[in-house]
C-alpha cells in the first residue's frame, strides 16, 4: 500500500487543502514533541508513519519492529499507536494493564456495517459483560456444544462425501470454499437452525458476507486515519461499505422476520416451551423481555449474529487450510500424523472428537499452525486512559497493536522458527502443558486472552483437530495437489492464504468403508 497512490486521482485544490493542514499540524506536533514515548521511525508531515505500511499491516509492523526495538510507537495520519511484539510486552499491555486496553478498534466501516453496537467492538462495560455471559453460557458453553455435536459430525462427513464423489469422479474441488461452507453451516445450525446448501440461499449469501467483512474490516482507509479526509471517500470504501450492509440488513431482516412469524404461530402450542430454542430465540426473548438486565434492539440482534459468523467461519475455515497446506510441504509431519491416527482410530472407522484426547501429535499440529499462521495476526485495542510501560508514558486513546503473528515467528523465543516443527511441544512422549493456546502462554495467543479473550475457543477446538485428523485419515495429501506452494496471505482482519486450495482428492485405501461405517 502505497499512501501517495490515493491522492493520484484527486483535484489540486484538495491536495493544496491537505498539504496546508499537514503543515499546520507539523508544526503544532513538533513544538509538543512526547519524548517518553517509545522508538519510533521517521515519519512525514500529517501522513506520520503511513507510507512504512503495505498491504498486509501486521507484516509492516514486523518488519518495523525487527529495525527499531519491539515497541515501538506509530503516528498514523492523526492517530496514535503502539506495536508490541514480544511475549513479556504482551503481557503487560494485555495482562498487566488489561482494563486499560480493554476497548476496541474502530471504523467508519466497522461501526456503519454493525449498526454502532458490536459485541465485538463494545466497550467493557454492562452490555459487553451480558452478552459475553449469555454467549458462553447459552450457545458457547461446554453443555451446548456437547447438544451439537451431531450436527458438526454430519456436516464434516458431508464434507468427506463431497471430497470423495469429486475422488470418484476425478474432478476438482475448491477446498477453500468447502471448509467455509463447513464451518458456516455448523455455526448457522447453532444460531439460526439453517445451513448452506444449494437449496438455501440465505445460508449461502451469509457464508458469501463473511469474508467480505472480515476483509474490508482489515483494509487500510485513509478516511479513518487522517481527520480531514473523514468524511471524503478518496477509495470507495463507504460505497462498499455500505452495499455490504444492505445485503446483509435485508438478509437479517428476512431471517428474524420469518423466526418471529414461526415464534407468534408457536405460542399458541403448549408443548413448545423452550424445546428446539437456538440463540436468535434466545435473543428475540431477551428483546421482548421488559424486564430483562439489558434492553436489547433489532440491530443488536443483527450485529450480534454478524460477530459469530464471522469470528466461527472464516477463522476455523483458514486455520484448516493453512495446516493442510503445511503438511503437504513437510512430508515427515504428515507420515507421523497418519501413523497416529492408524495406531489410534484404524481405519475401520472415522475419528471422532472423542478421539482427540488420544492424539496428542494431531493436537501439537494444531498448535504449530495456529502459531505460525495465526488465522487473526494481530490483537488489536485501545487504550481508555493513560499508562506506563516499560518506562514509557502511553497516553489514553492510543490504538495498541500486538502482533501474535511476529510473536510466533520470533527467534528469541522460538527455535528455528519458519521450520513447520510439532515437536517442539512435547517434552519427552507427553505435550508441553506450558504452552497452551487458552491465553496462558503470552508467546502463544491464536485466541487473545483475558476478559477480550475470544469466546469461541471451545468450539475451534473441537473443529479443528477432528477435520484435520478426518482429511488425513481418509484422503492423500501430496505436493501434486496444485496451489500449495503459495504461502502467501491475502489483507484484511483475517490472514487466509491468497489463493484457494483448489485440486482433485485422491481417497485413500478404505475411505469409502470408513465414511459408510459412521
Amino acid at each position: 500500500m502505497n499512501i501517495f497512490e490515493v491522492f493520484q486521482s484527486v483535484s489540486p485544490a484538495i491536495i493544496a487543502i491537505f498539504f496546508i493542514s499537514s503543515l499546520f499540524i507539523y508544526l503544532v506536533l513538533i513544538k509538543n514533541p512526547n519524548n517518553r514515548l517509545p522508538p519510533s521511525p521517521p515519519s512525514l508531515p500529517i501522513f506520520g508513519h503511513l507510507h512504512h505500511l503495505g498491504p498486509l499491516i501486521h507484516q509492516s509492523f514486523h518488519n518495523l519492529t525487527t529495525k527499531y526495538g519491539p515497541l515501538i510507537h506509530l503516528r498514523l495520519g492523526s492517530v496514535p499507536c503502539i506495536v508490541a511484539s514480544t511475549p513479556d510486552l504482551a503481557f503487560e499491555f494485555l495482562k498487566t494493564n488489561e482494563l486499560a486496553f480493554s476497548s476496541r478498534k474502530h471504523s467508519l466501516a466497522i461501526d456503519h456495517i454493525t449498526y454502532g453496537v458490536a459485541f465485538a467492538f463494545a466497550p467493557y462495560a454492562t452490555y459487553w459483560k451480558f452478552i459475553k455471559k449469555l454467549s458462553t453460557v447459552e450457545l458457547l458453553g461446554n453443555q451446548n456444544l456437547g447438544h451439537f455435536l451431531p450436527i458438526r459430525t454430519n456436516e464434516i462427513k458431508e464434507l468427506f462425501q463431497t471430497l470423495l464423489i469429486k475422488s470418484e469422479r476425478k474432478e476438482s474441488v475448491n477446498l477453500s470454499e468447502e471448509l467455509l461452507k463447513l464451518t458456516n453451516n455448523v455455526i448457522c445450525q447453532m444460531m439460526m437452525s439453517i445451513r448452506c446448501s444449494g437449496t438455501n440461499s440465505e445460508a449461502d449469501e451469509a457464508k458469501n458476507l463473511v469474508r467480505e467483512v472480515t476483509k474490508i474490516f482489515g483494509e487500510f482507509n485513509v478516511s479513518d486515519f487522517i481527520w480531514f479526509c473523514k468524511n471524503i471517500d478518496l477509495q470507495g470504501f463507504k460505497k462498499r461499505y455500505e452495499d455490504i450492509h444492505t445485503r446483509y440488513d435485508a438478509l437479517l431482516e428476512k431471517i428474524i422476520f420469518e423466526r418471529e412469524q414461526k415464534r407468534r404461530s408457536d405460542q399458541g402450542n403448549k408443548e413448545f416451551g423452550d424445546k428446539g430454542k437456538d440463540f436468535l430465540d434466545m435473543l428475540l426473548d431477551v428483546m421482548e423481555d421488559n424486564k430483562a438486565e439489558i434492553k436489547i434492539t433489532r440491530n443488536h440482534i443483527k450485529a450480534l449474529i454478524l460477530d459469530f459468523f464471522t469470528a466461527a467461519t472464516d477463522t476455523t475455515a483458514i486455520s484448516i487450510e493453512w495446516t493442510l497446506v503445511e503438511l503437504v510441504n513437510n512430508p515427515k509431519v504428515l507420515e507421523k500424523a497418519k501413523k497416529e491416527i492408524a495406531e489410534v482410530i484404524g481405519d475401520e472407522r472415522l475419528v471422532q472428537e472423542s478421539d482427540i484426547a488420544n492424539l496428542p501429535y494431531i493436537q501439537a499440529i494444531v498448535k504449530e499452525s495456529l502459531r505460525i499462521h495465526p488465522p487473526i495476526p494481530m490483537l488489536i485495542r485501545k487504550s481508555i486512559e493513560k499508562v506506563t510501560v516499560q518506562g514509557y508514558e502511553i497516553p489514553a486513546g492510543t490504538m495498541l497493536f500486538v502482533n501474535i503473528w511476529s510473536i510466533g515467528r520470533n527467534p528469541n523465543y522460538w527455535e528455528n522458527p519458519l521450520e513447520f516443527n510439532p515437536d517442539r511441544f512435547f517434552k519427552g512422549d507427553s505435550l508441553n502443558s506450558s504452552l497452551d493456546i487458552k491465553g496462558h502462554s503470552f508467546q502463544l495467543l491464536p485466541f487473545g486472552t483475558g476478559r477480550r479473550g475470544c469466546p469461541g475457543i471451545n468450539l475451534a477446538m473441537r473443529e479443528l483437530p477432528v477435520v484435520i485428523a478426518g482429511l488425513i485419515q481418509c484422503f492423500e495429501w501430496t505436493a501434486d495437489h496444485k496451489h500449495v506452494s503459495c504461502m502467501d496471505e491475502r489483507a484484511g482482519l483475517t490472514a487466509p492464504r491468497a489463493v484457494d486450495y483448489v485440486f482433485v482428492p485422491l481417497k485413500r485405501k478404505n475411505c469409502s468403508q470408513i465414511l459408510g461405517s459412521t
